[in-house]
């Protein structure tokens, strides 16, 4: 099964993929290239690090500045999900992972690649998803609110923010005194079981 990995920011959650993919010996899937809507993501550097081909697709990347600086959010949500789209059928990929990518995916992807994108969003959804619901945004959510456990979610991305079918959730404690920090740091090894977990559910199709 071959896999293109989008990435936004520091990439553990990358990492982690690409860690098990060395680890396992006749590991179900392939990670054929990283894409970041950001340039400076340092997840590109643990690509390269891996001989993992890389591809930057931020709106400015795809659309050039002026075009960036006068478009919409939609359209250039557009422009980005279909230059994934066309560089996901140039590697051949299969499954398309969403590890701490922040563009929400639409238009014609999101047909194409139909149950073959999952997502991974760092609570227990469908609480504390939606707009504006990413990285610590979410657990200053849950801290403010009270609730006695958070965790994570891989589910299939839909063309919706956080919506989709759940595939996996991994739980956590939320503890008496807890910041946003110690909450992530209980959090986040959670996460990369609960994306490998995720993706070799999807590799059991191929």
């Amino acid at each position: 099964m071959i896999v293109a990995v989008l990435v936004s920011g520091g990439g553990t959650n990358l990492q982690a993929l690409i860690d098990y993919e060395k680890a396992t010996q006749n590991c179900p899937y392939k990670i054929a290239c990283v894409l970041s809507d950001h340039k400076d993501a340092y997840a590109l550097e643990r690509a390269k690090k891996g001989n993992i081909p890389t591809y930057i697709v931020s709106p400015y990347a795809v659309m050039g500045a002026e075009n960036a600086k006068a478009a919409t959010r939609d359209e250039k949500r557009i422009r980005v999900s279909d230059k994934v789209l066309e560089i996901c059928k140039e590697n051949k990929v299969d499954v398309i992972v969403q590890a701490g990518w922040l563009t929400v995916l639409s238009g014609a992807i999101i047909n194409e690649y139909k149950d073959h994108i999952i997502n991974l969003h760092p609570a227990l959804l469908p609480k504390f998803g939606g707009v504006g619901m990413w990285g610590h945004h979410v657990h200053e959510a849950v801290l403010a609110s009270g609730e006695k456990e958070s965790g994570c979610t891989v589910h299939i991305a839909d063309g919706g923010c956080d919506t989709g079918r759940i595939l996996v959730q991994k739980a956590v404690p939320v503890e008496p005194g807890d910041t946003v920090d110690t909450l992530y740091a209980r959090i986040a090894p959670k996460e990369k079981e609960a994306l490998i977990e995720g993706l070799l559910m999807l590799a059991s199709e191929y």
